[in-house]
């Protein structure tokens, strides 16, 4: 297996927790309960969720008045997405 094929499976895994993240957080917050940390959100979202972040974002309608949260899900998804495509073109 190459690895940008292991980083893409990483990646996706990773993007599915996030996704569930911004969900439950979202439900936390109509409940007034414990929230999930702003800084977890976002570094889960940077160091490899960034697609699943967005999602979540869209989805439950969380955190999208929030300039930095679409800055560094947006950041994400190009380093992300840039280092698989130049490691399946490298080879």
């Amino acid at each position: 297996m190459e690895i940008w094929e292991i980083l893409f499976i990483v990646f996706g895994f990773i993007s599915v927790i996030n996704f569930f993240m911004y969900g439950i957080d979202k439900l936390k917050a109509k409940k007034n309960k414990w929230r999930i940390s702003e800084k977890a959100l976002l570094c889960t979202s940077f160091f490899g969720g960034a697609i699943g972040g967005f999602l979540g974002m869209q989805v439950f309608r969380h955190k999208t008045k929030h300039w930095y949260f679409i800055a560094v899900n947006i950041l994400g998804i190009l380093w992300q997405v840039g280092l698989i495509v130049y490691l399946y073109i490298k080879g």
